[in-house]
């Protein structure tokens, strides 16, 4: 059975945005893999995101980039700024809307961080960089 292409996503609403949180589900980045860069207004992150899709036999990761745009400003919560090799896992990618059609982008990671990112509208882009690689271990969720 042939690989799955990588993905590319694009996310202009906040249900596209769910379909994008569905795909990163369990990526993790390091701290120094998130780029906000102010005077292009562009939030970018590298993660290393696990292949879902795939059935459940094959266990893969891919490294894959996440881009916003139109960003007004970003805000961390209990993630450590001052150490760029520290790794996040995160669990979903939402939505809360603010003066249409604006509002925030909400990163929620394992343990309690967040990365909170205000946005014109939603404009997402979501691309697989990488060629697929095995991974031994398979994300897990205690009840």
């Amino acid at each position: 059975m042939a690989a799955p292409a990588p993905l590319r996503l694009l996310a202009q609403d906040a249900e596209d945005l769910s379909i994008i949180s569905a795909a990163l589900q369990d990526a993790v980045a390091k701290i120094g893999d998130i780029a906000f860069e102010p005077k292009a207004r562009r939030l970018t992150v590298a993660f290393n995101r696990y292949r879902w899709e795939r059935d459940a036999r094959t266990h893969e990761r891919v490294r894959t980039g996440l881009q916003l745009a139109g960003v007004l400003g970003v805000q961390s919560r209990r993630l450590r700024r001052d150490a760029r090799s520290a790794v996040v896992e995160l669990l979903a990618v939402s939505f809360e809307p603010g003066e249409a059609p604006g509002g925030a982008v909400v990163f929620t990671f394992a343990g309690g961080g967040d990365l909170r990112v205000e946005v014109e509208c939603i404009e997402a882009v979501l691309a697989d960089v990488s060629t697929p690689w095995p991974t031994p271990r398979t994300p897990s969720h205690a009840d």
